[in-house]
């Protein structure tokens, strides 16, 4: 199963066409590649150093920005502190989530540094720009307003997550353990960046599990459980995991979770629903809805 790979260089091609290709990927596969979407190559470098810098820092500095709370969603989560797969050992990774960090009002002291705090607000505006794009494409593949979802995305759920995947002896894995277990993501769709070493999976509907195989200046997207609601069923909300590191080399990822405001009533779309294919779920919240998921995951809140 191949995940499609979409150009979304609006000098080249319409949004139409565009839209169209995006429509047909999350629908079969719910996940794709897209390049041209405006995030910058520098600025992704840039994330990926200053994610690596972080993870190098000593264990007493990493745990003064520790996890609060799933109410805050921010903070540095360790080793076998979260598992997102609560049915299997915990997830051999190492986290530093970012909720909102353009509107939120943490602690100057919960943050590694001012400079790193600067560092990743510039990034998370820039990747909040390209969730934007493909919000207004999707806005136009669904046949609602172009900015239906971006007024219902403002920032107090979108976050960012930085995410390490170091090295484990293979005798120190235990049964079914991932370095992120299966899951789907909760919210509306998730921009991932990834390095090249690999080890991201999709699941396929017969159960076989797929490697997304790293694609550079590509940006992998994946619709989320709430995009699955909006456009009932229309749209996968697809299980993925991430394999645990059993070679030398660590693993880099930085996520953003689109994820819609706590107030935000999350019903199937018109468009998508019709005498031959009702509603298939009730109205949610999406806060009710996030704030289940995480505080079912996160093992320290």
């Amino acid at each position: 199963m191949d995940v499609p790979l979409i150009d979304c260089d609006q000098n080249k091609r319409s949004d139409g066409d565009i839209a169209a290709e995006i429509d047909d990927a999350l629908s079969n596969i719910g996940f794709m590649a897209l390049t041209h979407l405006g995030l910058e190559r520098a600025a992704v470098d840039n994330a990926f150093a200053i994610s690596k810098d972080f993870f190098s820092l000593d264990a007493e500095v990493k745990q003064r920005c520790a996890y609060g709370a799933a109410a805050e969603n921010f903070g540095y989560q360790g080793m076998l502190e979260e598992s997102l797969d609560p049915r299997t050992p915990a997830d051999l990774k190492e986290t530093f989530t970012m909720r909102n960090i353009l509107g939120g009002a943490i602690d100057r002291e919960r943050w590694p540094s001012e400079a790193f705090a600067r560092s990743v607000a510039a990034f998370y505006r820039q990747a909040l720009m390209a969730s934007e794009r493909l919000q207004r494409l999707l806005s136009l593949a669904l046949g609602v307003s172009e900015e239906y979802f971006v007024q219902r995305h403002t920032g107090e759920n979108i976050t960012l997550r930085l995410l390490h995947y170091p090295p484990v002896m293979a005798d120190r894995v235990a049964a079914e353990q991932m370095g992120a277990g299966a899951h789907t993501d909760y919210g509306m769709l998730t921009l991932l960046l990834q390095d090249d070493v690999g080890g991201l999976q999709v699941q396929s509907e017969d159960g076989a599990w797929h490697d997304v195989a790293p694609r550079p200046d590509a940006i992998v997207i994946n619709s989320g459980d709430l995009l699955e609601r909006w456009s009932n069923g229309r749209y996968r909300s697809t299980c993925h995991r991430v394999l645990p590191r059993s070679s030398t080399r660590d693993r880099y990822s930085i996520a953003l979770f689109v994820d819609p405001d706590s107030d935000v009533q999350v019903e199937a779309l018109a468009s998508c629903v019709s005498q031959g294919n009702p509603a298939r779920w009730p109205p949610t919240t999406a806060g009710v809805h996030l704030q289940e998921k995480i505080e079912a995951t996160h093992l320290a809140s």
